[in-house]
This record gives C-alpha cells, structure tokens and sequence, in this order.
C-alpha cells in the first residue's frame, strides 16, 4: 500500500493532515485535557523563573505527605521564556532547621502532545509506576521515584511534565538543556512554596529522557540566575539512569558531508524497528520545536511522511503514537523518510546544541547508572559521556547493575544504588573519585 493510499484512508478515517508548516510558530494544538491544564494553556509565560501561576492540591496515599498540581515558568535552551506543569509532595508537619532536601526527578518518555504530562493522571501522587511492568496500571508512566522513602526521610519531591506536555507551545522532546531548565525550575518552584518547608539542597534524578534531562541541568550559569522564584538551589549530585548522548554521533569535521552523514547515522541507528523510529522521529520533532527558525521536519522526512508525524506527534502519547506507525505502515514505515537529509547542517548543530554537553564540567558529581541489556539507548552512550568528564576533572561514576538488565527495568532496579549515593551526598559525605574507579 503506498504512503498516498494510507494517507487518503486516514482522510476518509476523519483524519485531518495539517501541514506540519502549520504549526511552525509553535502553536499549540487541540488534545484533551482537565480544566486546571486547560486554564493554564492559556496563560503567558510572565513571570520570574520558577514562579508557580497555578496550583491544586491533590490526593496522595502516602503516609505523612501532602500534594500539588502546579504550573510554573521556566525557558528552553535559547531562553525563550515556557510555561511547565508538574507534581510537588511534601512531608506535613514543621519543616527542620535550614529546610527539608528537594529531590527534583525528571520523568522518561511519555509523548509530545500537550496530554502526555504524567501530572495529568487521576492520582499522580504516587510511587514511580511503569506501564509495562506487571504492575503497572496505566497506559503510561507517572509518579515520582521512592516516593514513600523520600517523604520518610523528610524530603519534597518534584517532577517536571516538561514544556509542552500540558502549558502549551511545542514540547521539545529529548532535547536535554531544555528539560534540564525544566527540572531546575520544577526545584525552585517547589522551594518557593511555604508549604514545602524546602531548603536549598537538591538532587536532581531522571531516567532515559529524564537522564537526559538531569545531566542537561548540570551547568553552573542557569543554576546560578539570580531573580528567581527561589535563588541559591545548592544542587549536590545528578543522577541518570540510562543516559542519552546524541554527541557520539557528532563528525570529527562539522563540514557538510560530516553533518549529512551524522544525521543520516543518527536517523538510520533509530529506525531498526517501529518503536525506535518512533522514538527517533520523536526526537526530531522535539528538537525542530527548538529551533523553528532552522529546521523543518520535511527536512529529514518526506512531505507527506512529515505531514503524518506532526499530526501524530501532536495529538498522541508515545505507545498509542508507536501503534498508529504500526497499523498504517507496518514494515514500510521507513519511507517517511528522505533518502538523503536537506539542510544537514543546521540538524546536526541543533542537535548538538540540544544534547549532553560534554565539553563543560558538571557542577556537582553525577552517578550513571545502566543496565547490560539496554538497547533502547545502550551503554555506550553514558560510557562516552563519562570518559569526556572524566578528562575535564569531573566526577562521574558508572554503576552497571547486576544480572541482565533492559532500558525498562532500570529504574526498579537502580534503588538500591542511589539510595544510599543520595543520602550521602546531602549529609555532605566525600563522594568517591568514579572516573578512577572505571
């Protein structure tokens, strides 16, 4: 069946195919979502960074803690001033001298689309829960990680939905500086909040995504802006369990060829199967949210295959986006894309520019933590980002967990590893040299 075909079946289906030029000012689309997003979707982004323009107390069935919904300002990579939603918990009761620790956690993929947020669930209050998991009881992940031993031990915990997953604009997935302001904005808006009793102290953590995410928040000028919703965040570790890192992909001469080839690499590395394709093509979407002055998704993709993705992307979480792949294309959804890249050259610095920064030491130590049998992003990628670090004077540890460990177990099973790392690190603890224990 061709690409046509299936497009004029999805049209008969009451599928509209706007043009994915349509949305170039970052418009946001029409999705479903409650009042309290609806109302802040459309808001401005006014005010200082952190600043929380909307909250709602919710449920939470953890013993001794209390909830948020909140909305809060943040900026991309280029300072564009967004507006981001997330989760607060907090323990109830007299906050100890000096404050209680802010844990800021980072979430993995949930989707582009304005409904994709985890706050957005019924009850989002709760312990880290993961679709695919036997336990899980959602059709996406939600909730915060060891969220009963974080409040136990007297910390506020903070997710961040990220930018565009529910406060409008175009959400720029995977590009890590972006949802690393994200997550330190999440930390000072938790922090601003007198019902937290939040100190200064403050970890960041996040997976696959929310890696990404974490170590994008470790450079020391956005930390450090004065005039926000809550100055001084004294960030003490990042921990990343499965790490993105797009700049292994970068040529050693950043010419033409080098950057045509870096993103027809890039493309081709992700497109082994429907649920990579997706993820990249994602990827792609996310960071021509980024720099919309630069890129045009039909760039990379054909007309037609981009016309499809940006209404996907749009108006889709990541599995039921996977599933649309599946059911129209099958096997064939490769031909969405070019055979050759347009305009090489600015995907590859946007994508750069988006990515870890491996060239800036991190403010604080970072633990990387991975499993032997992940192949959603594998290994090499955090062992890339370590030994850069590493040569800066960094600290960066690598942990990879025993028995045979896929991208989706990680996070259950990383507990025991950062537990311990975390709470070392806010008691002010030496932390170990990880470059030389490697």
């Amino acid at each position: 069946m061709s690409l046509k075909f299936r497009i004029a079946l999805s049209l008969l289906a009451g599928m509209s195919l706007a043009p994915a030029a349509a949305m170039a000012d970052n418009a946001t689309p029409t999705v479903s979502v409650s009042p309290f997003y609806q109302d802040v979707m459309q808001m401005k982004p006014e005010g200082k960074l952190g600043q929380i323009i909307k909250k709602e107390q919710v449920a939470t069935p953890i013993a001794g803690a209390q909830a948020w919904r909140i909305a809060y300002i943040s900026s991309d990579l280029n300072d564009v001033p967004t507006i981001s939603t997330g989760v607060v918990v907090a323990p109830v009761g007299e906050a100890p001298s000096g404050g209680r620790p802010i844990i800021s956690w980072s979430h993995g993929t949930t989707g582009n689309a304005q409904n994709c947020g985890p706050s957005q669930v019924e009850n989002p209050a709760q312990s880290l829960n993961q679709y695919f998991l036997v336990n899980g009881n959602e059709s996406t992940d939600y909730g915060l990680p060891s969220l009963d031993e974080f409040i136990k031990d007297g910390y506020v915990v903070v997710g961040t939905d990220y930018q565009g997953l529910g406060g409008g604009g175009r959400h720029q997935y995977a590009v890590a500086k972006t949802n690393g302001r994200d997550a330190i904005n999440a930390a000072r808006a938790a922090g601003s909040m007198a019902e937290t009793g939040a100190g200064k102290k403050t970890i960041m953590i996040g997976w696959s995504q929310g890696a990404g995410s974490t170590i994008g928040a470790s450079q020391a000028d956005y930390v450090a802006k004065q005039g926000t919703a809550y100055d001084g965040l004294e960030i003490l570790g990042f921990v990343a369990m499965a790490v993105p890192d797009f700049a292994m992909y970068a040529p050693a001469t950043m010419d033409e060829t080098g950057a045509t080839k870096m993103v027809s690499d890039f493309a081709t590395a992700w497109s082994v199967d429907s649920f990579a394709f997706a993820h990249m093509s994602m990827n792609m979407w996310g960071t021509q949210a980024g720099f919309p002055d630069k890129l045009k998704l039909s760039d990379i993709f054909t007309d037609e295959g981009a016309n499809v993705l940006d209404e996907i992307y749009s108006n889709k979480c990541v599995h039921t986006a996977t599933d649309t792949i599946n059911f129209n294309f099958g096997q064939n959804y490769k031909s969405m894309l070019r055979p050759q890249p347009q305009n090489a050259m600015a995907w590859a610095e946007a994508i750069l520019k988006g990515t870890l920064d491996s060239t800036v030491k991190p403010i604080a130590p970072v633990m990387i933590i991975y499993g032997n049998k992940d192949t959603t992003l594998p290994p090499i990628m955090g062992e890339f980002y370590q030994k850069k670090i590493c040569a800066l004077g960094g600290n960066v540890t690598r942990i990879q967990l025993p028995g045979d460990q896929n991208h989706f177990t990680t996070p259950p099973e990383s507990v025991p590893f950062y537990m311990p790392w975390i709470k070392d690190r806010l008691a002010g603890k030496p932390t170990p040299d990880g470059c030389t224990a490697n």
